[in-house]
């Protein structure tokens, strides 16, 4: 299951030493609905070695604003604190795997 991703918990997600994907979506966002089970799936899958959440925009939009999120959904892929990779869109779960994998590689 994915980790919800706050305002509250995100300094602690990136100081787990982990690597850490987040999902920036919102409940009205029809791309989002679409990505929602990916990400819920590669988190049951890659839990256990990369943090994988999501980010509700609308209840946690200071956390949007750190990471400039204009469009969503937008995936952020981050390692040892600094984003090494981005999607924005909805995009396949191959296209969302590979970056995961190439995160955790």
């Amino acid at each position: 299951m994915a980790l919800e991703v706050t305002k509250d918990n995100l300094q602690e997600l990136i100081d787990s030493g982990k690597p850490l994907v987040i999902d920036f979506w919102a409940e009205w966002c029809g791309p989002c609905r679409m990505i929602g089970p990916i990400i819920e799936q590669l988190a049951d899958e890659y839990g256990d070695r990369v943090n994988i959440g999501k980010c509700n925009i609308e209840e946690n939009d200071t956390v949007a604003v750190k990471y400039s999120i204009r469009n969503i959904p937008t995936i952020l892929f981050i390692k040892d604190g600094e984003i090494v990779d981005k999607q924005v869109g909805a995009s396949p779960r191959p296209v969302i795997e590979e970056k995961v994998q190439k995160l955790i590689g």
